[in-house]
């Protein structure tokens, strides 16, 4: 099946699928009655639905490499596609760190909040800390977390230099690395577009995780680990 037309209908059909579970998402969390095990089966339900609405031709190589339990997954970031692709792939039970802009949109933000999604505000080093220390809770709840190293969307695909949070959460924690390559995204939805492309096709390569124990918790050793995250994702793109 080729490539479709791009579609800004497509593109409303993902607002609406999100608005969908943000709703019921913030009334159960004001009345107190949101539990994790809601937020997974409503993520894991709007994360499919995306996927099959914008006919996703996914391969996934790599699923070997999921052992272990929880991880904080790093991957490269092409498009807002990669979040449902990614919980599609990886399961429902994992969080991502991200933005702190995404948090206050009205209703979306507080879905966000309440799901146990983690904010990072990059321009104050007190909020970007706390976030780390949210996300490893999550860790220590068994629960995935999922950093974006590039800390936003590649305008080409290409990636972006990396971010040094995750590796710090990861070295601190002692939770292994699993890296991801996400190749194609960007084709369905680019950074600055606004229409989807239906029918693309996306490889999502899991590779093999990376332990932050064998890396010295200091500036060289910390620089040693991205590059060694960053390798692996490269090789997962080729």
């Amino acid at each position: 099946m080729g490539e479709g037309q791009r579609s800004l209908s497509l593109s409303l059909l993902g607002v609406y699928e999100t608005l969908a579970i943000s709703v019921p998402t913030v009334f159960d969390s004001i009345r107190g009655t949101l539990t994790d095990d809601a937020s997974n089966r409503r993520l894991e339900a709007w994360s499919n639905n995306i996927v099959k609405h914008a006919g996703i031709s996914l391969t996934v190589s790599g699923r070997q490499h999921l052992v272990g339990g929880h991880h904080v997954v790093m991957s490269n970031h092409q498009s807002h596609y990669d979040i449902p692709l990614l919980f599609a792939v990886l399961g429902s039970r994992m969080r991502m760190v991200t933005k702190a802009e995404l948090f206050r949109i009205p209703i979306f933000g507080r879905a966000l909040l309440a799901s146990g999604f983690v904010s990072i505000d990059r321009s104050r080093r007190d909020r970007a800390v706390a976030s780390l220390s949210d996300a490893r809770s999550l860790l220590d709840a068994g629960m995935s977390v999922w950093i974006a190293p590039e800390g936003t969307r590649s305008p080409t695909g290409a990636m972006l230099p990396f971010k040094k949070g995750g590796f710090h959460l990861a070295q601190e924690t002692g939770t292994d690395i699993l890296p991801v390559a996400i190749d194609g995204t960007h084709k369905i939805l680019s950074r600055n577009g606004v229409r989807s492309l239906q029918n693309v096709a996306v490889n999502v390569t899991i590779m093999p995780p990376i332990s932050p124990r064998e890396f010295p918790q200091t500036s060289e050793g910390r620089s040693n680990l991205m590059t060694a995250v960053r390798d692996s994702i490269q090789r997962g793109l080729r």
